[in-house]
């Protein structure tokens, strides 16, 4: 019997979590919960919880996003930039110069203005 060992050991750890779960469910307090809603750090919510977002924000969340990628690329790009020289410099400078334009261009748009 190849498997002896592992179906013993596999038996020992269903009992335990099987014992847990029993020793869980007979310990346990019932209570009813207080409401139905949904919890918004103790505030009732004023709207429901799928609505959906004004468009404004959404030039936002892809400038967030950008952003988000920025840093994605840059922390690999640190440890790896004294090993390439001055070519990886160049190259960040190229991307952060692109972001940069996309920043410039949405200023332009204005995404930035809330009124």
């Amino acid at each position: 019997m190849e498997f002896g060992a592992a179906l013993l050991v596999f038996g020992i750890a269903a009992v335990i979590i099987l014992a847990v779960c029993v020793l869980s469910a007979s310990l346990r307090v019932i209570r009813q919960p207080r409401s139905r809603e949904p919890f918004l750090s103790g505030i009732a919510p004023s709207e429901h919880a799928v609505s959906r977002f004004h468009v404004r924000w959404y030039p936002v969340a892809v400038l967030f996003l950008a952003f988000d990628m920025e840093m994605v690329f840059m922390y690999p790009w640190v440890l790896v930039v004294d090993r390439m020289g001055a070519g990886a410099v160049v190259e960040m400078f190229a991307f952060l110069a692109v972001l940069f334009s996309a920043v410039v261009y949405a200023w332009r748009e204005g995404a930035f203005r809330w009124t």
